[in-house]
Order: structure tokens, then C-alpha cells, then sequence
């Protein structure tokens, strides 16, 4: 199981949302850089990153913030947020991003997912936002008919190397993941689910190393973290301890 720490930037600094709403963001980090060091220092194996800017203006608006990550850290990235073309897509995996999220084209624009798995395997991952089941897009300002588990299935045969599930209306409020909903679309498709939105506290990290949670390849903290919600050593330790990967 991976505990992947997230940062979130917005206007080029470390960010937490409630619920994906741009006007409620708290600051935690005016230098995104120096909070990958401290997570890489602490022991995780792999950074979340978005640019929130981006998914809202659908084109990459934190570069300079996302290349001083990448110069910053050795530990593996995965990227999302305003990545809407093969262009871009290429872009990122060459200046050192280890994967690339595709969220909103993910919905308009399967095709190119499946041309950029086709392009570059193992690296492309597929971001599912759900409100209330139901997929939203444009930084999560939409949310369309389509279904998590619908979308998903879209993608069996891609080569997609994982989908980063966020409950949004548990974004960000730390009221627990939503394994239910998480564990019904892991168990849907074939492809590893990431749980996100929600994660407050070690007992999170606990249920999510019960054994119905091993289909999950991991979860994404973030505001926990920056609260002190959670401690690092402690997650890790759990996780290690349980013979996982953390």
C-alpha cells in the first residue's frame, strides 16, 4: 500500500481545498519545493501533485512550481491538473514526471488516453472526481451523468496504470475516505484504484491495510498531513509493519 502526500498548488503555493472550492484554500507552504523535500525526507516513496490552477484553465499554470518539485526531490511524481493533450502529456514525462493524471479529457477525450497508454505505458493514470457517483469535470466546476464505475470501465483494455478516486464532498473536511465507493469501483475494473478524499488520521491508514482493502494500490493525504492530523513516522511504520510497501 502507497501513502502518497499531496501538494496541491494554487497560485504557486501549497494549498488544501474544501470540497474543490477554489475560494476556500488554505495556505500551508509558500514553497512547494521545500514541502516535497519534507515529505521525501520523511520517508514516502511518492509525491501527488496538481496544479488546481491548471484543471480550472485547462493548460498547465504552475510549471515554475512543478519544475523546482522535480529539481527538488529524487522520489517517483505523478502529475495532474490542465494536462489536456499528447503535447502536453509528452512534455512533462520528459522534464522528469514519473506519471501523468488525465481527469477532465479523461471524459471528453477517451481516445487520447488510450493513444497516450498506447504511447507511454505504465505512465498514464486516469483521475475520477465523483460527487455524490457522479463524475465532474473542469477542476470538479462540472459534474456530468456519467457515472465513476461507467468511466472506469472505459478504460479496461488501455494499458491505464492506475485511477486516482477523490470523493469530492469529502475533500478536504477529514471525515474519512470513502472505502465503500472506493472498493465498488476497485472491484469493477481491473486496473489499481488510489482512494482520495478524506484520509484524516492513522486510523484511516489502518482500515485501508484490512484485507478487503489489498485490491487498492494506495491513498493520497493531504491536509491531514499538513494539520498534523496525521504523523508521517507513524503511517509509514503501520505500513511497513503490516509487510506492505509504503
Amino acid at each position: 500500500m502507497i501513502l502518497f502526500p499531496a501538494i496541491d498548488l494554487k497560485d504557486g503555493r501549497c494549498v488544501r481545498l474544501v470540497k474543490g472550492d477554489m475560494d476556500a484554500a488554505t495556505v500551508f507552504n509558500d514553497d512547494p519545493a521545500a514541502q516535497a523535500r519534507d515529505f521525501e525526507t520523511a520517508g514516502f516513496d511518492w509525491l501527488h501533485v496538481v496544479d488546481l490552477n491548471g484543471a480550472f484553465e485547462g493548460r498547465s499554470v504552475n510549471s515554475p512550481a512543478v519544475e523546482a518539485i522535480i529539481a527538488a526531490v529524487s522520489m517517483p511524481i505523478q502529475l495532474g491538473g490542465g494536462i489536456r493533450d499528447m503535447a502536453g502529456i509528452a512534455a512533462w514525462l520528459e522534464k522528469g514526471i514519473r506519471r501523468v493524471i488525465l481527469g477532465t479529457v479523461a471524459v471528453r477525450d477517451p481516445g487520447l488516453v488510450r493513444d497516450a497508454c498506447a504511447a507511454f505505458p505504465g505512465r498514464i493514470v486516469v483521475g475520477i472526481d465523483a460527487r455524490a457517483g457522479r463524475v465532474a469535470v473542469e477542476g470538479w466546476a462540472e459534474t456530468s451523468e456519467m457515472t465513476a464505475v461507467d468511466l472506469a470501465r472505459k478504460f479496461e483494455d488501455a494499458g491505464v496504470a492506475a485511477i486516482v478516486y477523490t470523493d469530492i464532498d469529502r475533500d478536504g473536511i477529514l471525515t474519512g475516505l470513502n472505502i465503500e465507493s472506493t472498493l465498488e469501483l476497485a472491484r469493477s475494473v481491473s486496473i489499481p484504484v488510489i482512494a482520495s478524499g478524506g484520509l484524516a488520521a492513522i486510523d484511516d491508514v489502518k482500515r485501508l491495510l484490512q484485507p478487503d482493502c489489498a485490491i487498492l494500490e494506495g491513498a493520497i493525504s493531504g491536509r491531514a498531513l499538513y494539520d498534523g492530523r496525521l504523523d508521517p513516522a507513524e503511517a509509514l511504520t503501520l505500513i511497513k509493519s503490516a509487510g506492505k510497501v509504503s
